[in-house]
């Protein structure tokens, strides 16, 4: 998978040229309406529920998420099991083999999570994380995300504009809005959000709710070293790590919740080599 050109490409910007024009194949009209910001469009959750799952679709297909019994989906499945049905959120939960740190969720509850993210935190970081994820879900900010990138690369067509109906995509336009999707960024506000909603959703369900503040930490640091490069590009579009981090210590401080946290080391799984025993001719 090209996951960096999946997230981090260059993502095609609303160029009303005769460009574009060629590459969306729109129509005057079409062009003239987008011109005008597609003014009065709706953009219901069923909507964005219903194009993030055909966004979504078309990366799995292109990404080949990890087998049901990868060691990393075996793992997923385990801490996450439970939690299909998050305060009535309907959730699937899928691997992407490649060393990137990154997860997202979209609107139709699709939660996709990257193997690199997976190595560095354990269990109950992973949690909080993906609660964060989730979060933006349950806020409607994943909705408010794919009705931006369904703007944004230019994919509404004139019926969609003036009927207030999205269109149908192809294909190639699917993987730009999937593309232009998790690339969104959200505001501070929608960021910090999602953020107690991960600190309430640990709390809520009894995990160790510091595991929030790890789980930063363990970005703030990335940050300053040599991943700076990536992770910058990564977190471009939220608060500063350390500053989430110092956040949660102080929800914790304030529950009476806190102590310092201290990592999970997963258990190795150790297989026994049997021997086969070669049978000993008696000696007569």
């Amino acid at each position: 998978m090209k996951t960096k050109s999946i997230i981090f490409g260059a993502f095609f910007s609303l160029f009303i040229s005769s460009n574009a024009n060629a590459q969306f194949n729109l129509g005057e009209k079409a062009l003239g309406a987008i011109q005008k910001g597609v003014a009065g469009f709706t953009f219901s959750d069923a909507d964005a529920a219903g194009l993030s799952k055909s966004a979504v679709d078309k990366m799995d297909t292109d990404s080949k998420p990890a087998a049901e019994n990868d060691p990393y989906t075996v793992r997923l499945n385990k801490v996450f099991g439970k939690h299909k049905n998050e305060n009535g959120l309907l959730l699937n939960y899928k691997v992407y083999l490649t060393k990137d740190v990154n997860a997202f969720a979209t609107a139709d509850g699709s939660v996709r999570v990257f193997s690199g993210l997976m190595d560095i935190m354990d269990d109950n970081e992973l949690l909080a994380v993906i609660g964060h994820e989730i979060g933006h879900v349950a806020n409607h900010d994943s909705r408010d995300a794919m009705k931006a990138a369904y703007r944004k690369e230019a994919l509404i067509d004139l019926a969609a504009s003036q009927s207030d109906k999205v269109a149908a995509l192809t294909d190639s336009q699917l993987g730009k809005l999937g593309s232009a999707m998790i690339d969104s960024k959200h505001s501070r506000k929608q960021e910090s959000e999602a953020d107690s909603y991960s600190y309430d959703f640990m709390k809520r369900n009894g995990y160790n709710v510091n595991a929030v503040e790890s789980a930063f930490s363990i970005l703030a640091k990335m940050s300053a070293g040599t991943d700076a490069s990536f992770l910058d590009k990564m977190m471009s579009s939220h608060p500063d790590s350390q500053e989430r981090a110092d956040n949660a210590k102080k929800k914790a401080e304030a529950d009476g919740l806190y102590q310092p946290y201290v990592k999970q080391v997963a258990a190795k799984t150790v297989t026994k080599k049997v021997v086969a025993k070669k049978a000993v001719a008696k000696k007569k």
